[in-house]
């Protein structure tokens, strides 16, 4: 069972992928990406903005802080980016892995796809912030608290928390990175099944 499971679930990558090849790359702006910086700290980047300019928010959580930075720039001018900006911000993620602290170790962030682009496609940091992590939890709750029950109460899914959630959101991104689009739900499910 598990053999031919695995069998269709190739087989459907497999045309995914070609169809992917024939289509244009889709431009994925508001993304998050989440890392762990050389200290350990939890981050979580978000993009946003169009082609002319972009805004990276870096959001991180250390040993009772919170801090923020902002970065912009028009990394569209790079060819590579414009081929691939999914890699881009993958090569973003790495570089601030290997640092201490996300926002205060670079001023600049470069990667290695776009090195020979003109300079107005690097990353600037325009702004930056931190505040007491408790502080930063109570925005939250407000914020959870204007959320109407209904809502709130369909997202409280006992059987999405602990290890099933977790299965469920890696299955769901590898269906997302190799499988066609109107076929998520599918191959998400088969690989929840393969990997138990």
């Amino acid at each position: 069972m598990k053999s031919f499971a695995l069998l269709f679930l190739v087989v459907i990558c497999g045309m995914g992928g070609l169809a992917q090849k024939l289509k244009p790359k889709k431009r994925s702006n508001s993304e998050e990406i989440k890392f762990r910086t050389k200290t350990r700290d939890v981050c979580a980047i978000t993009t946003s903005g169009d082609d002319e300019e972009m805004k990276l928010r870096i959001e991180c959580k250390s040993q009772g802080l919170s801090y923020w930075c902002e970065f912009t720039g028009k990394p569209s001018v790079c060819r590579a980016f414009r081929n691939n900006p999914k890699i881009y911000w993958n090569q973003i993620a790495a570089e601030l892995r290997k640092v201490p602290h996300a926002c205060e170790s670079m001023d600049v962030l470069k990667t290695t796809m776009c090195q020979k682009a003109p300079p107005e496609a690097l990353m600037r940091q325009i702004a930056a912030g931190m505040e007491p992590e408790d502080l930063a939890n109570q925005e939250k709750s407000v914020q959870k608290a204007s959320i109407p029950m209904r809502e709130a109460g369909q997202s409280s899914d006992p059987a999405r928390h602990g290890q099933g959630s977790e299965n469920e959101t890696e299955a769901m991104k590898l269906a997302r990175e190799h499988c066609w689009e109107s076929l998520h739900g599918v191959c998400s499910y088969i690989i929840g099944i393969l990997r138990g």
